[in-house]
This record gives structure tokens, C-alpha cells and sequence, in this order.
């Protein structure tokens, strides 16, 4: 049996805020909005380890959120200025 685990994507947004639905198609784990609104509704998606069934959630940055055996790292993007 082999022990890999996948690698956690970071997935950069603009301030300040993202929604989980949004995020999920940016990260493309998901292909389209329908499918982000079943796997959320189902209970297929966590959020800081935490079943989320809320699609509007707002991510600020810093969470990490799974979805079928994948973690992606919430990142906002950062003003060079």
C-alpha cells in the first residue's frame, strides 16, 4: 500500500475575500458552478477540517480547504505596492 499523500495547491485571489463556490472553480477543482454547489451541498468539502455546506462562505485567506482527497491553501494577493 503506498502512503502518498498530494501535495496542498496554494490558490492566489484578490482582496478581500473569495466565496467557497468561487474558489473551488478557481482552483479547478470543480469545472463549473453546478458542480461546486452538489459537492459543497453534499458534504464533500472542508474547510480548516470542517464540513462546509455553505457555497457563499467567505474565504479571506489562510484557510485550507479539501475535496476529495485534495488541499488547497486560500491565499489573497498581495498589493506590490
Amino acid at each position: 500500500m503506498s502512503d502518498e499523500r498530494k501535495k496542498m495547491q496554494t490558490v492566489t485571489f484578490l482582496p478581500p475575500y473569495i466565496k467557497l463556490e468561487q474558489f473551488l472553480k478557481l482552483a479547478s477543482a470543480v469545472s463549473t458552478g453546478g458542480e461546486a454547489k452538489n459537492m459543497i451541498l453534499s458534504g464533500r468539502v472542508r474547510v480548516n477540517g470542517d464540513v462546509c455546506l455553505l457555497r457563499g462562505k467567505k474565504l479571506h485567506g489562510g484557510e485550507t480547504v479539501e475535496l476529495e482527497g485534495n488541499s488547497y491553501l486560500c491565499k489573497v494577493l498581495e498589493n506590490d505596492s
